[in-house]
């Protein structure tokens, strides 16, 4: 099977990979994505930018179905998240690095890739990467008080990303690392529950 490249805008070889798949595909790309931005000290930059376009697909119908597309081609797919991440403001990193996932025409497991990168920063950190989806917004406070109960439970400091999902039922679910835990359920972090009585 064909090996497939990343070259960032200076012609260096970013990564090279089989094009099967997507969750090594996803973390190879994101590994390349932080060890440009550790070089670039540009970390905590390029974790807003990710934060907010992860935001930005949990919350567009739009632009879910638009990095999903299977119509749009790769020079057109390039120009128009370059567009809509020069809009956003992200850095410029992050606006080459979107171009060369859509060149790539990989820009379908964007969500996989920021997870990736979430993950790699956390145990950079020494922390523990934890997804959550709500079913409504979060305020400061109980975004403080989710991120306390889960180091609670993992004994460790969480680097939380959060995503809403109005048509969620249970009201939460957090995935910390691989495992996915839903607080619909009975005797699953039910402290988790009493977090989202506010929300």
């Amino acid at each position: 099977m064909a090996a497939e490249t990343v070259e960032s805008s200076k012609g260096q070889t970013l990564i090279g990979q089989p094009s099967r798949e997507t969750g090594g595909a996803a973390s190879r790309y994101a590994d390349a994505l932080f060890d440009l931005a550790a070089e670039a000290d540009a970390i905590d930059a390029v974790e807003a930018d990710l934060k907010a376009l992860s935001a930005m697909i949990a919350g567009s119908s739009d632009f879910s179905a638009f990095i999903a597309s299977p119509v749009l081609g790769a020079e057109e797919m390039s120009r128009a998240i370059a567009a809509i991440a020069d809009r956003a403001g992200f850095s410029p990193l992050t606006v080459n690095f979107l171009g060369v996932v859509a060149r790539n025409r990989r820009l379908f497991f964007l969500r996989q890739i920021i997870a990736a990168f979430m993950r790699r920063l956390a145990d950079s950190r020494g922390e523990v990467a934890a997804e959550a989806i709500a079913a409504a917004p979060l305020n400061d406070d109980q975004m403080k008080r989710l991120r306390g109960e889960i180091e609670g439970v993992v004994g460790r400091a969480v680097n939380l990303s959060v995503s809403v999902d109005p048509e969620l039922l249970g009201g939460l679910i957090v995935k910390i690392g691989s495992t996915m835990i839903d607080s619909s359920l009975r005797n699953k972090l039910n402290r988790l529950r009493a977090v989202m009585k506010e929300a």
